[in-house]
C-alpha cells in the first residue's frame, strides 16, 4: 500500500467530513457525482452512493437545504435536524473516502467523520443566533451562502489537493471556534440585559 495515498485519503476524509458540517448534503453529491463519472473510486463498499436513486435523492434534499438555510426560522430548524444529518453524512464521507486507499477500520473512519462533521455543525449552529441577532436575519442568507461556498470549495480541495484542503479545515475550524465563544458570550451578555429589566 503507497502510505502517501493512505494519508492523502485520510487528510481528504477529514476535510470532506468537514465540510459535511457546513453542508450535509453537498459534499456527498459532489463524492457521488465523481464516483459515477470515473473522477474518483470508492470502492465496492460504497458504490450504492453512486446509484442513481441515491444521486437524485441527496440532489433534491441539498436543493431544500440550500433554500431553505436562507430563511431565518427555518435554518433553525434545519440546523436542529443536522445535529443528526451532519455526522451521518461525515461518517459516510469519511469512511467512504478512506475505504480504498487506507487500512482505517470502517467503524474507526466512520467515529472520526462524525466527530468532525458535528464539531463544525455546532460551530455554524452555535454561531447563527449571534448573526440573526446582530442583523435581524439579513444576515442569514449571506452566511448560508458563504458556508455552501465553503463546503464546496473544501470538497473539491479535499479530492484534488488534500493537504491544502487540510489545512483550509484547520483554519475554519478556528474560525469557527472564535466565532462560536464571541457568539456565546454576545447570548449571555443579551440574556444578562433582559433580566436586569425593569419589569
Amino acid at each position: 500500500m503507497d502510505i502517501s495515498a493512505a494519508v492523502a485519503a485520510v487528510l481528504g476524509a477529514f476535510v470532506l467530513s468537514g465540510a459535511a458540517g457546513l453542508n450535509a448534503w453537498l459534499p456527498l453529491l459532489v463524492v457521488a457525482v465523481g464516483d459515477r463519472a470515473g473522477w474518483i473510486d470508492l470502492g465496492h463498499s460504497y458504490g450504492w452512493l453512486s446509484s442513481t436513486p441515491v444521486i437524485a435523492g441527496i440532489a433534491i434534499l441539498c436543493v431544500l437545504d440550500f433554500v431553505g438555510d436562507k430563511i431565518p426560522a427555518l435554518d433553525s430548524v434545519l440546523h436542529g435536524v443536522g445535529t443528526l444529518v451532519a455526522p451521518t453524512s461525515g461518517a459516510i464521507l469519511f469512511a467512504a473516502d478512506t475505504s480504498v486507499s487506507s487500512h482505517l477500520p470502517p467503524a474507526v473512519a466512520a467515529v472520526l467523520g462524525a466527530v468532525t462533521a458535528g464539531s463544525v455543525h455546532i460551530g455554524r449552529t452555535v454561531a447563527r443566533p449571534f448573526v440573526t441577532g446582530t442583523t435581524a436575519g439579513v444576515g442569514n442568507p449571506v452566511v448560508s451562502t458563504a458556508e455552501d461556498g465553503t463546503a464546496l470549495v473544501l470538497t473539491v480541495l479535499a479530492l484534488v489537493v488534500p493537504v491544502v484542503a487540510f489545512i483550509a479545515i484547520l483554519l475554519l475550524l478556528t474560525m469557527l471556534g472564535l466565532i462560536a465563544v464571541r457568539a456565546v458570550r454576545w447570548l449571555r451578555d443579551r440574556r444578562r440585559r433582559t433580566q436586569l429589566k425593569p419589569g
